[in-house]
């Protein structure tokens, strides 16, 4: 539906609104390219430079980046998490573990006590497509499968500042978990998850929790290194 708005800053505030609920709904998930600027012209209904001010904003504040001859990219799914991307770039992967672990682990024992029906139909529907994103051998799309099936498993602890903090974390674990698979999908890489489904479904909160916890060290055995003990 155009916008319409008698102060341009106001439209323009509006235009950036619009642009973050397509990325924030999954509409343009993250790598996608966004519709060109006539394209956002005609489907927003305002002037071009409106529409030039917003992508700018959110391309200043890590959401977008703007590629010279390519087009515009989604690089992040909010402000935040361009920051939380930029902030954990070069964090030692080990600690990037061990927060994915206690968040993870956190969430899986809520979502045991706390999971609906609707939550596990989710849940073992988004196990079946990560497998067959393995069984494709392409790497981005298990990435991305993987990422959607353990945010859908925070997602089903019903804590929304869990929920939020992770999703603003996405990126940074989605770079962990690219280098962690490698280049290639290979057999030393693979885990099955559903035993922390199992575990959920069954209600049974340790168990839940302590699958979910071993996930980041067991992806390739031996490639993390716990940083040095102190004392």
């Amino acid at each position: 539906m155009p916008l319409t708005s008698p102060r341009r800053s106001a439209l323009s505030e509006q235009v950036i609104s619009a642009l973050r609920a397509q990325i924030s709904s999954g509409e343009w998930p993250v790598g996608s390219r966004i519709p060109t600027e006539p394209e956002l012209v005609e489907q927003l209904g305002v002037a071009r430079n409106t529409v030039r001010e917003a992508v700018r904003a959110l391309a200043h504040n890590g959401v977008l980046d703007i590629r010279q001859g390519s087009g515009t990219y989604v690089v992040a799914t909010s402000e935040l998490a361009g920051v939380m991307q930029r902030r954990f770039a070069d964090a030692d992967p080990w600690h990037i573990a061990e927060l994915r672990s206690t968040l993870e682990s956190s969430a899986a024992k809520l979502a045991a006590e706390r999971r609906t029906e609707r939550d596990l139909k989710q849940l073992d529907a988004l196990l079946v497509r990560r497998e067959e994103a393995w069984e494709s051998g392409d790497t981005e799309a298990f990435v991305t499968a993987d990422a959607t099936f353990h945010m859908a498993v925070v997602a089903a602890s019903h804590n929304d500042v869990m929920t939020a903090m992770y999703a603003d974390l996405g990126e940074v674990l989605r770079d962990w978990l690219r280098e962690d698979v490698g280049e290639r999908l290979t057999a030393e890489n693979h885990m099955d998850h559903s035993s922390v489904v199992d575990a959920i479904r069954d209600g049974d909160a340790e168990r839940a929790a302590t699958e979910a916890a071993g996930y980041p060290f067991l992806c390739r055995p031996g490639r993390l290194t716990p940083p040095p003990s102190g004392g």
